[in-house]
């Protein structure tokens, strides 16, 4: 008899977890009137028992947040997510994120700056327009989501502190508190968690300082009370529970890249073009479907961030 041996699946081959214990509920989803559908592209947080019961805000809907896609649920986004301070499993920081105090929290913001300072959390959003930004979020393991994140343009802050001429980078580190987080106790990474960006990203309009999601204020698990968001980099760039924003003349070195330099570059920027070491990027999985969907360049906004990288090989600076 002939024995075929199949090989073992990827880890992108493989059902994510919030996928597969939510797949009653995509089967029943499926006999949905198609208005529901509409109702999701318009970024309305429709399901009021699907909202976590947190501090609501106000905010106003952004043009730069236009999307025809249905947004994932609440449930998916809250308790599906990397969040290695709380642990390495998908579903760890939605059970462990509670110990995590977001109030009261400084941001300080240093470094190549003429206006620095250490700024309630509070004080530092409160000059500001809260807007909503429905953005894709695609994470470098395969799957992605759309959430209607709700923040503020971190170039404004940037902008705010004038930057000195010798400031090219943008720095962010994140709280780093065993006691507050127990997966720092692990060495997983080397804490606390850095990312950086270069200046002229970090001034791009669709970069977002977030602070809430789905109309609330940010849920632990997913950032809180501050998270960088870029939508057209992978998710890890996305730094969360912000302590720190430093403008800096030498190009930071993140913790993903300074663990694992062969698999994580400073720009990461989505490139289907380009697979990781271990998987493909060139398909994904939107949480909440079976079938995976094609990539885009730059996680589809391309026309928005392309001239940020004209003459820049992205293959090299993966």
């Amino acid at each position: 008899m002939l024995i075929r041996r199949v090989p073992d699946p990827g880890w992108s081959d493989v059902t994510p977890n919030a996928q597969y214990v939510r797949r009653r509920e995509f089967i029943r989803a499926a006999a949905v009137p198609l208005v529901a559908g509409v109702a999701g592209c318009l970024g309305l947080a429709s399901d009021a028992e699907a909202q976590g019961g947190l501090a609501k805000l106000a905010f106003k809907r952004s043009a730069l947040s236009a999307t025809d896609e249905s947004l994932t649920p609440y449930g998916d986004v809250t308790t599906y997510n990397n969040f290695f301070e709380f642990g390495t499993d998908k579903d760890s920081p939605s059970r462990f994120a509670s110990s995590l105090r977001p109030r009261p929290w400084t941001v300080t913001i240093d470094g190549a700056v003429k206006k620095g300072g250490q700024f309630a959390i509070d004080d530092l959003i409160k000059p500001y327009q809260l807007e909503e930004r429905v953005y894709r979020l695609r994470c470098v393991e395969g799957w992605s989501m759309v959430i209607p994140w709700i923040g503020i343009p971190l170039g404004d802050i940037v902008r705010k502190a004038e930057p000195t001429p010798q400031a090219r980078f943008v720095e962010f580190i994140t709280l780093n508190d065993p006691e507050q987080m127990p997966g720092v106790r692990r060495r997983s990474l080397d804490w606390p968690y850095v990312e950086g960006l270069r200046l002229d990203e970090a001034l791009h309009p669709l970069a977002i300082l977030a602070v809430g999601l789905y109309g609330e204020v940010l849920p632990n698990q997913n950032g809180a009370p501050l998270r960088l968001v870029v939508p057209w980099k992978y998710g890890f760039k996305s730094i969360k529970s912000i302590v720190r924003i430093r403008l800096v003349e030498k190009q930071p070195v993140g913790s993903w890249e300074r663990s694992q330099p062969s698999e994580y570059g400073f720009y990461s920027n989505v490139n289907p073009e380009v697979d990781h070491p271990r998987w493909t990027q060139a398909r994904e999985r939107r949480i909440g479907e079976f079938f995976k969907r094609k990539t885009l360049m730059f996680n589809g906004y391309a026309d928005q961030v392309g001239s940020l990288y004209t003459g820049l090989d992205l293959r090299k600076n993966y």
